[in-house]
């Protein structure tokens, strides 16, 4: 195959080779592609893979796996973060709680529980210091999430303490909402059925077989006997002063919104509805939203 080029310019015509010929139309085809690519392609990605390429195979790998421990890391942290914003917020409630209980005549504790949480003064002088080793990081994680863990066990008793000392012990929920044992670790960080993740479950999980009676746990009045997409088909009860119960996963609702409903008073059925793995009774106590831990409220 020979291709002639013809020009005003040129005294004859000239003829291309088969190699050239090829040539050229891998030039017209492969410049349009490199040109697309240059300007698709973001510059910062052309600059890591170019500098990744440089790089010996066992940096390569060992740059993976520094990334790999800093991202575990910083999920580590993060949940401590958020843990440490729940006992902020539950320290601000029990300074609420022992307020009021002071308003009635009984003196609080000398110390906040917020108080507790600040960190203690520290000083002296800097002797044979050398950064954390990888090691030294984990430790001091495990070791904080354990205080932390204990400091929220803590808040908690306290919390229920005060509660059951106030005004508010003759509304609080204390009676079991079914007859069926509950799982003990169900309230509190755990590892989520659907996605491996470590979440926080605001509730108790009550095993249990598909229309077994769901009882109030106390005398109020229905604000919500609906379906949501997480909860399924769910019961909501007031109690007054911020009190709320809620029966989750039911695969029957017994009660209308607005019905007042006393204690013992069955209110729906055992079911799997919602974001559910079998049919159990999902059960939460709230004061002004925030969760409480059931546990501390049941009676033995």
């Amino acid at each position: 195959m020979n291709i002639i080029l013809v020009s005003n310019k040129m005294a004859k015509a000239k003829s291309l080779s088969v190699f050239q010929a090829g040539m050229l139309v891998a030039a017209l085809v492969l410049v349009p592609v490199l040109l697309t690519l240059l300007f698709i392609t973001p510059k910062s990605n052309i600059k890591e893979q170019g500098m990744k390429a440089l790089l010996p195979p066992h940096l390569k790998s060992s740059i993976i796996s520094s990334q790999v421990h800093l991202d575990a890391y910083a999920k580590e942290l993060g949940e401590l973060q958020a843990r440490m914003m729940r006992l902020d917020a539950q320290s601000q409630r029990l300074a609420k709680l022992a307020g009021e209980k002071d308003k009635q005549g009984t003196a609080p504790s000398n110390q906040k529980p917020a108080d507790s949480l600040l960190p203690a003064n520290r000083g002296g002088p800097l002797i044979n210091a050398h950064p954390m080793t990888e090691t030294d990081l984990q430790a001091a994680i495990l070791e904080l999430t354990q205080a932390v863990d204990a400091r929220d066990d803590s808040l908690s008793g306290l919390e229920a303490k005060i509660l059951q000392q106030s005004v508010l012990k003759d509304m609080l929920p204390n009676s079991s909402p079914i007859n069926a044992a509950f799982n003990s670790s169900s309230y509190g960080w755990r590892i989520d059925p659907f996605n491996g993740n470590k979440a926080f479950h605001e509730g108790l999980d009550f095993t249990a077989n598909t229309g077994t009676p769901i009882r109030a746990a106390a005398d109020g009045i229905v604000s919500a006997a609906e379906r949501a997409s997480d909860y399924g088909n769910i019961v909501k009860i007031e109690h007054g002063s911020g009190l709320e119960t809620r029966y989750a996963h039911a695969s029957k609702l017994l009660v209308h919104v607005g019905e007042r409903v006393v204690k013992g008073q069955v209110v729906a059925e055992v079911g799997s509805t919602g974001r559910s793995t079998g049919p159990h009774l999902h059960y939460e106590i709230r004061l002004n939203g925030n969760a409480l831990d059931p546990r501390r409220y049941l009676k033995n």
